[in-house]
């Protein structure tokens, strides 16, 4: 019969004592073999492409290039790399974007060595597992889905106020100094962001949920 090749793994983090943890619990079992580790996202990016691990326990958190920026980038260039995203943090936002960007897996770091090395067993054979926190905030995200246009940048936000006011293009360059066709594809971007076709729909967005101060327009 023939022996299993151990799981490749590869650590990152920017605290040194998380990263030599990680490193010492999994010593301990043979179906792993700790290949590479990396200290923030830009060298994750690097490392992982070169060492091409099978398992990468990724944190969130980090200066410079973050976690979610790192899973982005190491899954459209190594897609067939498995990541585990393992957090102190359970925020709804912060649990979606890891999944979006392409982590297999959402653990929070209060996790047991045995839970974690389930999880890492499991992503490697292609399957997710969620903490019970970020199964509810996926939960909630589904049953309370946030407002749109929260990604409207500030200038769209003002664009989208004198919409509301009744101001057409024109008079919207003028209020704001910028030229015409800026104003043109502001107004485009906020069609799209708001998922409307028309001014009127936006506007109506605008007010259900609202999105614009009517008491700074007046």
């Amino acid at each position: 019969m023939m022996e299993m090749k151990p799981i490749r793994v590869m650590i990152v983090d920017d605290h040194d004592m998380v990263r030599n943890g990680l490193s010492v619990l999994l010593s301990t079992f043979s179906q792993f073999k700790l290949i590479a580790e990396a200290s923030n996202g830009e060298e994750a990016i690097r490392v992982s492409n070169e060492m091409r691990p099978d398992v990468l326990i990724m944190d969130l958190v980090m200066p410079g290039i973050n976690g979610v920026q790192a899973i982005d980038a190491i899954h459209k260039n190594c897609p067939q790399i498995k990541i585990i995203a393992l957090t102190s943090f359970k925020e709804q936002n912060l649990v979606y974007e890891a999944l979006q960007a392409g982590a297999i897996s959402y653990l929070l770091k209060n996790v047991s060595i045995d839970e974690l090395a389930e999880s890492i067993m499991a992503a490697y054979q292609g399957k997710s597992t969620l903490a019970p926190e970020a199964t509810q905030a996926l939960i909630s995200a589904v049953t309370h889905p946030p407002a749109p246009a929260h990604d409207l940048t500030e200038r769209e936000q003002e664009v989208l106020a004198l919409i509301v006011k009744g101001m057409n293009n024109p008079d919207i360059a003028e209020h704001l100094t910028i030229s015409r066709s800026t104003v043109k594809n502001h107004v485009s971007n906020i069609l799209a962001k708001l998922d409307v076709s028309s001014r009127a729909e936006a506007i109506v967005v605008a007010l259900q949920h609202k999105l614009v101060d009517m008491e700074s327009i007046q």
